[in-house]
C-alpha cells in the first residue's frame, strides 16, 4: 500500500498582485520566497512570512511565461513573449541581466540541478541550452516541429526532455546533442512534461486531457491518467516520486498517487483554468496558478513517512478513468537506507557533512550574486560606453557644423 495521507490538502494561503493570468510559479528551496510571472509582464516574490511585503520585477516587454529558481535559490531566471530570457537577484531592488535568447517567445526555463547550465523551449521550434554565469549560448537541439512547450534536464543533467505542439515528447542526449528517441502517443498539442525524480520516467500532459508516464530506460508507456476534462496545463512530482500534481483549464488540480495508479485528490480553488503547479523542494507544500490571476499554496499534508520503503507493484486498469500498462512502475522510486545503514555514519560526521554543504551552498550563493552584479555592471559599463560614444559623435558634428 502507498503510504496514506493524514487528511487532504488544505489552502495555506493565496497571493493577489497580478494584473492577468498566471502562468508559472516555483518556491526557492528553503521555502522562504515564491515566484510567479503572469501575462501581466511582471514577476512576482512573494515572501513566505505573512508580514513580508511582495516584490514586484519589471523588465520583460511582453507576456511572462515561465520562471524559476536557481537550485541555491540566489537567482531566478524568466523566460517572455519579448524573446528574451532575464537572470534575477530576488532582493528589494530586483535587479537582473537580459539577453535575446530566441526568435520567438520563450515558453520554458529550467536550470540543471547544479545550478550551471539554463535550457529554454521557445516558439522558433528549438530548445537551448546556455552557461548560466555568463549567459553565453552553448548549443541548439531542433528536431521539434512546431512550437517547444516545455524543456526539462533530468536530475543527474546527462538527457534534456522537451513537449511539444508537434504531439511529441523528446529525448535528448546533452552530451551528443542528439534526439535519442520520439514518444509519439500523445493525441495533442504536449504543454508540460518532467522528469521523475530518480531520473527514470518523465510524466506529460497536454491538450488532449491525459497525462502519461513513460520509462525512459525502456521507453514504454507505464500509467495514462484520463482524469481531467480538459486541457492539462503544468504537472509537479512530489520530491517521494510517489505521487504527481495535475493542473488543468477544468479549474481543478489533482493528486495522483503513482504507487497505486489512481486518482487521489481532486481540488477546486481557481476560478476559471488552472495554468500551472508546483511542489516546493521538500513536498511539504504545492503552489498553482490560475487565469483568476491568483497564486494559491496548498499545504500536502502528506503522512510524514512518505518515503518509507515500497515495493514496485504491478498495477491494472482501476477507477477514475485512470490506467496502468500491467507493468511495474520501477522508477526507482523509494530506495530508502536502513537503520542500520544509517548507525554506520556518526553523529559528528553527519554534522561536519551538513556543516560542508551548508557552506559549500552558502558560497556557490555568493558566486551566484557576484557574477549577476558583475555582468549587470558590464551592462551599464557598456550603456556609459554607448552613451560616451553618442556625445563624443555628437561634439564631432557641432564641431564640424562650425567649421563649415
Amino acid at each position: 500500500m502507498a503510504a496514506l495521507c493524514e487528511e487532504d490538502p488544505s489552502l495555506e494561503r493565496h497571493f493577489k498582485g497580478h494584473r492577468d493570468a498566471v502562468t508559472s510559479v516555483d518556491f526557492s528551496r528553503a521555502k522562504k520566497q515564491l515566484v510567479s510571472g503572469s501575462m501581466d509582464s511582471c514577476l512576482m516574490i512573494w515572501n513566505m512570512k505573512p508580514q513580508m511585503r511582495a516584490y514586484r520585477f519589471l523588465g520583460h516587454k511582453d507576456a511572462v511565461l515561465c520562471v524559476q529558481f536557481s537550485p541555491s535559490g540566489h537567482l531566478v531566471a524568466s523566460g517572455s513573449r519579448d524573446k528574451t530570457v532575464r537572470l534575477w537577484i530576488p532582493s528589494v531592488k530586483g535587479e537582473s541581466t537580459v539577453f535575446k535568447a530566441h526568435t520567438a517567445t520563450v515558453r520554458s526555463v529550467h536550470f540543471s540541478s547544479d545550478g550551471q547550465s539554463l535550457v529554454t523551449a521557445s516558439d522558433d521550434k528549438t530548445i537551448k541550452v546556455w552557461t548560466v554565469h555568463r549567459q553565453k549560448f552553448l548549443f541548439s537541439l531542433s528536431q521539434h516541429i512546431n512550437w517547444v512547450r516545455c524543456a526539462r534536464f533530468s536530475p543527474d543533467g546527462r538527457l534534456i526532455v522537451s513537449s511539444s505542439d508537434d504531439k511529441t515528447v523528446k529525448l535528448w542526449d546533452k552530451t551528443s546533442r542528439e534526439c535519442i528517441h520520439s514518444f509519439c502517443e500523445h493525441g495533442g498539442f504536449v504543454n508540460h512534461v518532467d522528469f521523475h525524480p530518480s531520473g527514470n520516467c518523465i510524466a506529460a500532459g497536454g491538450t488532449d486531457s491525459t497525462v502519461k508516464l513513460w520509462d525512459v530506460r525502456m521507453n514504454r508507456l507505464l500509467q495514462h491518467y484520463q482524469v481531467h476534462s480538459s486541457v492539462v496545463n503544468s504537472l509537479s512530482f512530489h520530491p517521494s516520486g510517489n505521487y504527481l500534481v495535475t493542473a488543468s483549464s477544468d479549474s481543478t488540480l489533482k493528486i495522483l498517487d503513482l504507487l497505486e495508479g489512481r486518482l487521489l485528490y481532486t481540488l477546486h480553488g481557481h476560478q476559471g483554468p488552472a495554468t500551472c503547479v508546483a511542489f516546493s523542494r521538500d513536498g511539504e507544500l504545492f503552489a498553482s496558478g490560475g487565469s483568476d490571476e491568483q497564486v494559491m499554496v496548498w499545504k500536502t499534508n502528506f503522512d510524514a513517512d512518505y518515503g518509507d520503503v515500497v515495493k514496485p507493484q504491478k498495477y491494472s486498469s482501476s477507477v477514475d478513468g485512470t490506467h496502468g500498462t500491467g507493468s511495474e512502475m520501477d522508477c526507482g522510486i523509494h530506495n530508502k537506507k536502513t537503520k542500520t545503514q544509517d548507525s554506520v555514519r556518526t553523529h559528528e560526521q553527519q554534522e561536519e557533512e551538513t556543516s560542508l554543504a551548508n557552506t559549500l551552498e552558502h558560497i556557490v550563493g555568493q558566486l551566484d550574486v557576484l557574477t549577476q552584479t558583475v555582468s549587470i555592471l558590464e551592462q551599464r559599463l557598456t550603456l556609459t560606453e554607448d552613451k560616451l560614444k553618442e556625445c563624443l559623435e555628437t561634439q564631432q558634428k557641432i564641431i564640424q557644423n562650425k567649421t563649415n
